[in-house]
């Protein structure tokens, strides 16, 4: 099978990119080149930026694939860009949107792919769904071979999955975890979340490729594993050796105490309790299942960012903004204990 993927070297599709040279299939990569290095196997590279649209047309003016997929999608406009360059060139194109598309506020915890489609907090999303809808726009009209895959939180060896962290991802939490610090968990804590190991998204990935059953069709990709962010905070502290310091503090207030995408990624994501059914993704790709336990994968993953690093990405700005937030909150407690209210 020939494959294009467009990037192809990022937490999701490094994943996939090694399972697709596992399976001995031909895999182009168009990225500009910066990561290609991670993967071993025979790539085929194309060198050119995906936004200069000329370039990349006379790039694979000669070639036709059995699948290609774009893991750089966040805008319509960009869609359109890639159906102008694909169109009469895929057998299969696969859109990775986002299980953020969905309803939010939730009516039902309990989410399929028939879920609606509506989230006001969070611009990402909003434009996820604007290209769900260009896609079907041009399936039902010209026949583009689509698919639809929705992941919720994936992670891979280099950072630990988080509710709350800076801009430069789960070290600093980390490191305040180290540190013997208090850490922030959004809410009580005691929301439903799932989390997904990139190998197990790679494995359902490539079951939906070159699947004529997959063919205009929408199919969340998640774990069955369902946690509280409280477990998942535990479970970072036990594997680490250290006592978990939590501060619960909303996840409306933390929104409002910016500069941080908490609005977005805690109203419109994180602070809701979600419990995915994978039914229709195990009725079109047999015999998969999630096998990497939360557990497991975490050990890893901390394992591996603690032995390199260039994963060790310090925050100082993420740092002093987390410990203004929980000295605001001492403070309150402090005044209105002090207060001597009956």
């Amino acid at each position: 099978m020939k494959v294009l993927f467009i990037g192809g070297t990022g937490t999701i599709s490094t994943a996939i990119s090694r399972k697709v040279l596992e399976q001995g299939w031909e895999l182009y990569l168009l990225n500009r080149g910066s990561r290609n290095s991670i993967l071993t196997g025979k790539v085929k590279e194309i060198h050119c930026d995906i936004n200069d649209e000329v370039a990349v047309a006379e790039k694979i003016r000669a070639l036709n694939f059995d699948v290609a997929a774009d893991f750089t999608i966040f805008t319509p406009n960009q869609i359109e860009r890639d159906w102008r360059l694909l169109k009469g060139k895929t057998k299969q194109y696969i859109f990775i949107s986002s299980a953020s598309a969905y309803q939010k506020p939730l009516l039902n915890y309990h989410i399929t792919e028939s879920t609606p489609l509506i989230n006001p907090f969070w611009e990402y999303a909003r434009n996820k769904i604007a290209c769900e809808d260009l896609l079907q726009k041009v399936y039902r009209e010209q026949g583009f071979p689509i698919t639809i895959v929705r992941p919720s939180h994936t992670y891979d060896e280099r950072s630990v999955p988080l509710g709350v962290h800076g801009k430069n991802g789960s070290w600093q939490v980390i490191r305040r975890m180290l540190d013997g610090k208090p850490v922030i968990i959004h809410g009580d804590g005691t929301s439903l979340w799932t989390i997904t190991h990139n190998s197990d998204f790679a494995n359902a990935f490539i079951g939906l490729m070159g699947n004529i059953h997959a063919i205009g069709e929408a199919v969340q990709i998640t774990s069955d594993e369902t946690l509280t962010w409280n477990q998942i905070y535990k479970a970072i502290a036990r594997i680490l050796g250290v006592p978990l310091k939590a501060v619960h503090i909303s996840s409306e207030f933390l929104g409002l105490c910016g500069p941080y995408n908490f609005i977005g990624g805690l109203i419109g994501d994180k602070a809701n309790s979600v419990v995915f059914d994978t039914t229709k993704l195990k009725r079109l790709v047999p015999g998969f299942t999630a096998t990497k336990r939360f557990d497991q994968g975490l050990q890893e993953t901390i394992d591996y960012i603690l032995s390199h690093k260039e994963c060790q990405k310090e925050d100082p700005e993420f740092d002093a903004w987390c410990d203004k937030i929980i000295f605001a909150r001492d403070r309150i407690i402090r005044e209105i204990q002090g207060a001597g209210y009956e």
